[in-house]
């Protein structure tokens, strides 16, 4: 059940993504795999790599996937914006 609570959590802190210029690494869609894969492994190192049942889901659950969904957009951000830079103009 705490994965469920990751991932949504990663796809909620996606919806940020908006406000940014669109230089994520693979666009929109780019964004919003960062987002899930960094909630995700970020939660699972928190909990020593054991997903929590049902009845151990808590709020802290959701809180422990925001730091990976931030760090995951962040690195996307900086490595699709170094990418941008890199290629030449379209005439």
């Amino acid at each position: 059940m705490s994965m469920l609570v990751w991932v949504m959590m990663g796809i909620a802190l996606w919806h940020f993504a908006i406000f940014f210029p669109d230089r994520f690494r693979g666009g929109i869609v780019g964004a919003f795999v960062a987002a899930i894969i960094g909630a995700v492994l970020v939660a699972l190192a928190i909990n020593g790599f054991n997903v929590p049942g049902q009845h151990d889901t808590h709020l802290a659950s959701a809180l422990d996937a925001v730091p990976g969904a931030i760090i995951a957009l962040a690195l996307s951000y900086y490595w699709g914006n170094r990418v941008e830079i890199q290629r030449p103009p379209l005439e």
